[in-house]
């Protein structure tokens, strides 16, 4: 256990922060495997402008690596184009 108050508030404010990326990470993965089973061009291309987004933040609070966020958009715009 800890013995001091400050690592005390580490403790809580580290889990306050996981559950709050975790809950990020999770909805920006099911809106990406939402964008990827629509057939519709044009809904994908409404769609699409909002994950890069969700995902550019992941990446901006290091929750995601940047060259993972990259590739994640790459494949995306290449799947929305070939619709």
């Amino acid at each position: 256990m800890a013995n001091h108050k400050s690592a005390l508030k580490r403790i809580r404010s580290n889990n306050a922060k996981r559950l709050r990326n975790r809950f990020q990470h999770k909805t920006t993965r099911n809106a990406i495997k939402k964008l990827k089973e629509l057939t519709s061009k044009k809904e994908a291309n409404k769609l699409f402008p909002e994950v890069v987004s969700m995902i550019d933040k992941l990446a901006k609070n290091n929750i995601i690596h940047d060259n993972k966020a990259a590739n994640i958009k790459s494949k995306l715009a290449k799947h929305v184009s070939a619709l």
